[in-house]
């Protein structure tokens, strides 16, 4: 009888830490800040983000890019880590 309370009460705190490690796996993901800056290789009107976004990535080394307005046109941002 003692044996099987044992058992019971071991079996127990297994799940109880079996949950808390998962749960606490999933409070300690970590947001990363991202910092926009113009491209310094990208010239002239940007047209297509998916180019922008090439270019921050491959001459840059930049997390990603796109185009955002700025007066008077479209231009290249690129988006690196903080």
């Amino acid at each position: 009888m003692a044996a099987s309370l044992v058992y019971r009460l071991s079996s127990v705190i297994l799940i109880v830490l079996l949950l808390f490690i998962m749960l606490n796996n999933e409070v300690m993901v970590v947001e990363s800040r991202l910092c926009e800056r113009r491209s310094k290789t990208w010239t002239g009107f940007c047209g297509s983000s998916n180019n922008c976004n090439n270019q921050c990535r491959n001459w840059e080394r930049a997390s990603h890019g796109a185009c955002h307005a700025q007066f008077p046109g479209f231009a290249c941002f690129c988006y690196f880590n903080c």
